[in-house]
């Protein structure tokens, strides 16, 4: 194969990629199905098994969180960047501790399916407005990061063939998220938690096993790794010191301050993640299943700033960034010269299957907000039967899924870290402000509600479409064009704390909410119940 993909691996990595994979598919699917729920209710397929312990807990939320661009993206930033690419696998790790310390206890005590359950217990008027906002939020958020998966996993294919033609990019996004289909519309939430788990597992082990693989080349003098990757970087002591990506100007300081600030807040507040923390039947075990994670995240993060220093050190700066200018072959690279095709299809295949795996987590997300907010609370004003619901919400899976291979196809040659990035902003500026504010404000109205939401997802889609990402560089969707007034490329810095005005400013000028109506939600939040 003389294509780009002849540089990163041969063919038997291929054939070995394509095994295992199919092997993993067949093996969860046929599980999906077994563990699919048996009986029409919608408690099971929301949350699925209640009981499981934290570690299971823990590992399906690390699945949940973790994508394939901590895998091949972040590598690669700290292949290509040195520091800047370590401090941003810091902000990965930190923004567990935000949704340990602030949310997860609260947001379960006083959640049952979806947040607009926490929001019409907490809110005494205009909920099925509200939740209409909250709907359509988190349909845009799951829809932004779900297409974002889909066109990385034809990123993907391009490290094995080459530029895939459209007939090929049509097939790997049609089968890629026909599986995700199936496992979202049958498996429901035990489908997709056993995929998440058997994806924690798979990730940690193999990223732990190729970290040490790589500490051992260098016999594990941490020193020895850091002056070699300087040395191989070509840009000597510099590759070790803040700047090489976000430094410089001003404008590139604040780009990766608003970067930061996103993914820190956004966590807590992304749909998949806030369903997981509501699914542990017990306040106790959903703390010990968040410190689980957040360890879990850590370690997956510590990894990864391992592969992407070995990357640099073994491989050599210059070969990685003339392979894939953005990095993402940087492991695959790194695995073809530690194990050669072995290991290389090891981790090809467990980047594929954490695509399915958070894929088929924001499927469901999509579709449990679609089920349970819009047809069972709006149009169905909470009559609708368990068994009406559930064929509704296997519907929207469909729906959902369909959607996003169409944006997938039509987004071909889109950088996936700029729809992923974007979620997670329009996550922190839209709904972790109407989430603390109803957690912790007695004040908060459904008039403040409506506006944080709205406002926030108005905010962070604008700014993005009067930035550098839409338009004036080379790099942009338009680059012919100039329209960006806007300098950042990530607009967290400016609407999270928009989010927050807006719902403050909602508040105050609207008339308060029955006072009682916040004392027993209070008493909620902080007993729960069991």
């Amino acid at each position: 194969m003389v294509t780009l993909g002849a540089a990163v691996v041969d063919r038997l990595s291929l054939q070995l990629t394509l095994l295992l994979f199919l092997s993993v598919v067949v093996v969860t699917l046929f599980t999906a199905l077994l563990t699919a729920p048996q009986r029409d209710e919608i408690s099971e397929f929301y949350l699925g098994n209640r009981t499981m312990s934290p570690l299971r807990n823990g590992l399906a939320m690390c699945g949940d969180y973790l994508s394939a661009a901590t895998l091949l993206g972040s590598t690669g930033l700290v292949a290509l960047t040195g520091y800047d690419g370590l401090l941003y696998l810091c902000g990965t790790a930190v923004a567990w501790m935000m949704v340990l310390l602030l949310v997860a206890e609260p947001l379960r005590n006083s959640g049952k399916f979806t947040l607009g359950d926490t929001l019409a217990l907490r809110l005494s008027r205009m909920q099925r407005p509200v939740r209409i906002a909250l709907a359509i939020c988190t349909l845009t958020i799951t829809t932004l990061y779900l297409v974002a998966q889909l066109v990385g996993s034809v990123a993907l294919l391009t490290q094995f063939t080459g530029e895939p033609s459209a007939n090929t990019r049509l097939l790997c996004v049609v089968v890629i998220g026909t599986i995700v289909i199936v496992y979202a519309a049958i498996g429901g939430m035990p489908g997709a938690t056993f995929i998440q788990i058997v994806k924690a597992v798979m990730l940690i082990s193999g990223v732990t096993v190729t970290a040490v693989m790589v500490l051992n080349r260098f016999d594990w003098n941490v020193g020895s790794l850091l002056g070699t990757a300087a040395d191989n970087s070509g840009l000597g002591s510099r590759f070790l010191e803040p700047g090489l990506r976000y430094g410089g100007s001003t404008t590139n300081k604040l780009d990766f301050f608003s970067l930061q600030l996103a993914i820190v807040l956004g966590l807590a507040a992304l749909p998949h993640v806030m369903m997981r923390l509501l699914a542990p039947k017990s306040s106790t075990v959903l703390r010990t299943s968040v410190v689980w994670a957040t360890g879990l995240v850590s370690l997956v993060c510590l990894a990864a700033g391992i592969l992407g220093l070995g990357a640099t050190a073994i491989v050599g700066r210059d070969t990685i960034a003339e392979t894939d200018r953005k990095g993402d072959a940087a492991v695959l690279l790194l695995a073809h010269d530690l194990g050669g095709a072995v290991l290389t299809a090891l981790l090809s295949c467990l980047a594929f299957v954490t695509l399915l795996a958070v894929a088929a987590g924001l499927t469901l997300a999509a579709a449990t907000s679609l089920a349970h907010d819009l047809y069972g609370a709006v149009i169905r004003k909470g009559r609708a039967k368990e068994t009406e619901e559930l064929a509704v919400a296997r519907l929207a899976a469909v729906v959902i899924g369909v959607l996003g291979m169409l944006l997938a196809l039509v987004s071909w040659g889109t950088n996936t870290a700029t729809l992923a990035f974007l979620a997670f902003a329009i996550a922190a500026s839209a709904i972790l402000p109407t989430l603390v504010y109803t957690l912790f404000w007695r004040r908060f109205t459904a008039q403040g509600a409506l506006l944080s939401l709205c406002g926030g997802l108005a905010t962070s889609v604008l700014l993005v479409v009067f930035s550098p990402v839409v338009s004036s560089t080379p790099a942009s969707f338009y680059p012919s064009v100039d329209f960006a007034w806007f300098p950042l490329q990530n607009p967290g810095i400016v609407s999270i704390p928009a989010g927050f005005l807006l719902g403050w400013l909602g508040s105050i000028l609207s008339s308060p909410e029955v006072p009682q109506s916040y004392e027993d939600f209070e008493v909620r939040t902080l007993v729960g119940a069991e």
